[in-house]
C-alpha cells in the first residue's frame, strides 16, 4: 500500500475543496444554533397558550425533526451529493413505513383529536369499551387507565374514539342513584321519610337540589322506591356506601321489612274437561299416479294443445251464447208484434160491435 500517494490525495482534496469544507462546518454550526433558538422560542410561545402539554411536545418533536432534516440536506448538497435521488429514496421509504404502520398512524391521528377536542383529561374517571377507571396518561398512541382495583389498562386511541366514552369526572358534581325494595305492607310515607333523613344526615350531600325519594314500581314480590342525591365527584363511593348501610339499619329500626322473592302456588281440585272439536282422522287414500313419465317436451306440447283446445271451446261457447241471445231477441220481437196485432184485432172487433148496436138502435127508432 502506497501511503505517500494516499496522503497526497488527502492533501489535494483539502486544497481543492477548502472553501466547501469551510462552508460545510459554517452551515453545521449556524444550523445547530438556529435550531436551538427556534425550539426555545416555540416552547416559550406554546407554554403561554392553553394547549395540552402532550400536544406541545408533539409539535416540538415534529418541528425539530423537520429542522434537522433540512440541515442534513443542506450539508449533503454542500458536499456534492445529489439531493433529488435522495429525496425519492426517502419518499419511498416513508411510504413503505406508512403502509406498515397504518394502525399506529390511525392511533396518532385519534390521539391528536382526543387532545385537541378536550374529550377528557388526566384524572377523569371514564368508562370506555367496558373498562372503567381513572385516566393516568394520554399520549398519541395509547391512553392508560388505572382501575379501582389498581390495575393498569392500556387502550389504543382508535378503540376509544370509535366507541362510546362516558366521562364521569367531567363535572364536579355527581348524582348517586338508589333503588330500595320493601314489603307491600310497609308504610310508603315512612319509607320515603327514612331514606331522605339518612341522605340529609350526611354533610357531603348537597341540600340543593334536595335529596329525592319516590315510589317507582310495584313488583311481583315488593314495592320499589327510587332515590337519589347529589355530592362531589370525589365523595361518590363514600356517600353511596354510607347511605346503603344506614338505610338498612333504619329500616330495621322502623320495622320495615325487605322481602324475599314470593311465589303463590294453588291446588286445582276441579276436573278438567277438554272439548273435542272435529272428527277423527280419515283413513289414508293413496293418490293414483301414472306409471310412465312423460318427457318435458311432450308435457309442454300437450299443455299448449290443452290451452288451445280450451280457448277454442271458450270461443265456441261464447258464439253459442251470442246466437242464443240473438234468437231470444228475435223471439221477443215476434211476440211483441203478435201481441200488438192481437190488440188491434180486439179493438176492431169492439168497434164493429159498437157500430152494429148503433145501427140496430137507429132502425128501431
Amino acid at each position: 500500500m502506497n501511503w505517500e500517494q494516499i496522503w497526497n490525495d488527502i492533501v489535494n482534496f483539502f486544497k481543492t475543496n477548502a472553501w466547501n469544507i469551510v462552508w460545510f462546518f459554517a452551515i453545521l454550526i449556524i444550523g445547530i444554533i438556529v435550531i436551538k433558538v427556534l425550539m426555545l422560542t416555540v416552547r416559550k410561545i406554546l407554554s403561554k397558550t392553553r394547549m395540552e402539554k402532550i400536544a406541545q411536545q408533539f409539535i416540538c418533536t415534529i418541528l425539530k425533526f423537520v429542522l434537522w432534516l433540512v440541515l442534513v440536506l443542506m450539508l449533503l448538497a454542500q458536499i456534492g451529493v445529489e439531493i433529488s435521488g435522495l429525496l425519492t429514496a426517502c419518499s419511498a421509504v416513508i411510504l413503505a413505513i406508512g403502509m406498515a404502520l397504518q394502525n399506529c398512524i390511525a392511533n396518532i391521528a385519534n390521539g391528536i383529536i382526543i387532545i385537541s377536542s378536550h374529550m377528557f383529561k388526566k384524572g377523569d374517571y371514564i368508562i370506555a369499551n367496558g373498562v372503567e377507571g381513572c385516566i393516568d396518561n394520554i399520549n398519541f398512541l395509547f391512553t392508560t387507565l388505572i382501575t379501582v382495583d389498581n390495575r393498569k389498562v392500556t387502550m389504543p386511541n382508535s378503540a376509544i374514539l370509535n366507541g362510546n366514552v362516558t366521562n364521569l369526572g367531567a363535572y364536579p358534581r355527581r348524582r348517586v342513584d338508589f333503588t330500595f325494595s320493601v314489603a307491600y305492607e310497609s308504610d310508603t310515607e315512612l319509607v320515603k321519610k327514612v331514606v331522605t333523613d339518612v341522605m340529609k344526615s350526611d354533610g357531603r350531600i348537597y341540600l340543593d337540589p334536595a335529596p329525592f325519594c319516590r315510589l317507582k314500581t310495584l313488583g311481583a314480590s315488593s314495592i320499589d322506591f327510587f332515590a337519589n342525591c347529589w355530592c362531589d365527584g370525589s365523595d361518590y363511593w363514600d356517600v353511596y356506601y354510607y347511605i346503603m348501610e344506614n338505610v338498612y339499619n333504619e329500616f330495621k329500626r322502623n320495622n320495615i321489612s325487605v322481602p324475599y322473592n314470593q311465589l303463590e302456588v294453588r291446588e286445582r281440585k276441579d276436573k278438567v274437561n277438554m272439548p273435542v272439536v272435529g272428527k277423527k282422522l280419515p283413513a289414508r287414500v293413496e293418490k293414483v299416479r301414472e306409471q310412465e313419465k312423460e318427457n318435458a317436451f311432450e308435457k309442454i306440447f300437450l299443455h299448449e294443445k290443452k290451452n288451445k283446445n280450451e280457448k277454442k271451446t271458450l270461443k265456441e261457447q261464447e258464439k253459442k251464447e251470442k246466437n242464443k241471445e240473438k234468437e231470444e231477441k228475435i223471439k221477443e220481437k215476434a211476440e211483441k208484434k203478435a201481441e200488438k196485432k192481437a190488440e188491434k184485432n180486439a179493438e176492431k172487433k169492439t168497434n164493429t160491435k159498437s157500430e152494429e148496436k148503433a145501427d140496430k138502435k137507429g132502425k128501431k127508432a
